[in-house]
């Protein structure tokens, strides 16, 4: 498996609109601008949020144009991609406040010398009300009304905000500012990063593309989440991170290999065949919880 298929298969979801024709741009050499973007809602990253920024890393290893986008104003309305309510609204000093957390956390993973950071508040802030309802005529509110917690917070009469069907058409202007051909997040994220491709494709008549990863599974089988207490974080210290490892379902070693941690494929293959021909993958969880905290803390600790 060479390096570009690599990037395109492991831990991917889904690529839109397709693996080929994205395989065979990154093939022809020329200098893509991509980014990932998070909301510092939150100040503390699990094994799981860290899978999209494996990716990210990994173009910046390949020479591409990376961008860390800061959604420092589109956590003004918080995405509710995910959520069965809205979001507490957030001051622009706990976003900042959070941020500097979360960069900490992050740079267990990204190399930011390889990688440019840059705040949305940059060109969401500047747009008039005018420029506004030019954005919002591009989507339709229908489309977004049809999400599924959106429309089951709809049918149980739970208030939607108004400002919510903003949100995608935000994140669609982040992309179209960058100029984007590759956005990369999780699966839930999809709906928002459509969004850029409509925008790219009506203002700049360019095709870009969505990587969307697939999500890493919480120590008991659940996605991973601070709500059931079955995350991985990043700050763990070694002790308790191996003992989470140790936790895990055995049928999950190898997704935990793939998506959180950098062991080459092949090696991975090698372990899920042993898996394959013993009764006690003891000595594997012992293997994977030894990377995990080689990455992330270093060979000492």
């Amino acid at each position: 498996m060479d390096k570009i298929d690599e990037l395109l298969t492991r831990g991917v979801a889904n690529i839109i609109p397709s693996k080929e024709t994205l395989g065979k741009l990154l093939e022809s050499g020329k200098k893509l601008n991509i980014y990932l973007g998070i909301d510092p809602t939150a100040t503390r990253i699990h094994l799981g949020h860290a899978v999209p920024l494996r990716k990210l890393q990994k173009f910046a290893e390949l020479g591409h144009n990376v961008t860390f986008l800061i959604g420092d104003f589109t956590a003004l309305i918080g995405d509710t991609s995910d959520k069965e309510s809205e979001r507490p609204v957030l001051t622009s000093e706990e976003i900042e406040e959070n941020f500097k957390t979360y960069k900490k956390q992050a740079e267990k993973i990204l190399d930011f010398s390889k990688i440019s950071i840059r705040n949305n508040s940059e060109w969401l802030g500047n747009l008039s009300f005018k420029e506004v309802i030019k954005l919002a005529q591009e989507f339709s509110f229908g489309d977004f009304a049809a999400r599924e917690l959106i429309k089951k917070r709809l049918t149980a009469s739970k208030h939607v905000g108004l400002h919510e069907g903003l949100y995608p058409a935000m994140q669609g202007y982040d992309s179209y500012i960058l100029d984007t051909d590759i956005q990369i997040g999780g699966t839930d994220q999809t709906f928002n990063m459509q969004a850029g491709r409509i925008l790219q494709k009506k203002w700049r008549n360019k095709e870009s593309y969505v990587i969307a990863t697939g999500f890493l599974e919480g120590t008991d089988g659940r996605k991973m989440s601070k709500t059931w207490d079955n995350a991985i974080w990043l700050d763990d210290n070694p002790d308790d991170m191996y003992r989470k490892v140790m936790a895990i379902n055995d049928e999950l070693i190898i997704q935990y290999f793939t998506l959180a941690t950098d062991l080459p494929i092949l090696a991975i293959k090698d372990i899920e065949s042993e898996l394959k021909n013993i009764n006690n993958p003891l000595n594997s969880k012992k293997e994977l919880a030894r990377q995990i905290i080689k990455e992330l803390h270093g060979d000492k600790e």
